[in-house]
């Protein structure tokens, strides 16, 4: 478990999958996204987030206000799971409820993720990407000091090449802040 100060970071719960199914069916959360979830296919993506934490220590954590307990998204680190240039490497990951975005809590918790992954897990590098036109992600990885060099930038492989969401952006962080 992570705390920030004003969020909780922590294991995921079966009371969370309802919420999680809630904001993976939201057409505008998953606007950057191939295709909405259903329930099963949520339920099914927080046990495989949970068996990156069985497996690696470190995972998206479940995120919650803390005090209230409310149930927002999730924020965290994993292991990026295709073939890419910048493979083998740790991506840090989010995505929040709609309600909540606006409020620096994306931030907040992908910096707690990042220093966790430095400090406990002795990672020298992280790594973010999103669709080209995910400004808002994009926003939040520069706001977090990730720096984008365009020839890191790529054409996602588990996507169609026909799909308008192919081209995405890479964004680095070092240990100790450099790109």
């Amino acid at each position: 478990m992570l705390r920030t100060d004003r969020l909780v970071m922590r294991r995921w719960q079966d009371g969370d999958r309802e919420p999680f199914a809630a904001l993976n069916a939201d057409p505008v959360v998953m606007e950057h996204f191939p295709a909405l979830l259903s329930r099963d296919q949520s339920d099914t993506m927080i046990d495989v987030i949970e068996d990156g934490f069985d497996q690696h220590g470190f995972g998206l954590w479940a995120l919650e206000i803390a005090g209230t307990g409310e149930f927002i998204g999730f924020t965290g680190l994993s292991v990026v799971r295709f073939d890419a240039p910048f493979a083998p490497a740790v991506e840090v990951g989010w995505r929040l409820a709609q309600p909540y975005w606006g409020h620096g809590y994306a931030s907040e918790a992908a910096r707690a993720a990042m220093a966790n992954g430095f400090d406990d897990y002795g990672l020298a590098e992280i790594v973010s990407f999103t669709y080209v036109h995910n400004l808002r992600s994009r926003a939040v990885m520069e706001r977090i000091g990730m720096t984008r060099d365009p020839a890191d930038d790529f054409e996602h492989p588990r996507l169609p090449a026909d799909s308008r969401l192919r081209p995405h952006v890479l964004y680095r962080l070092r240990r100790g802040g450099g790109a």
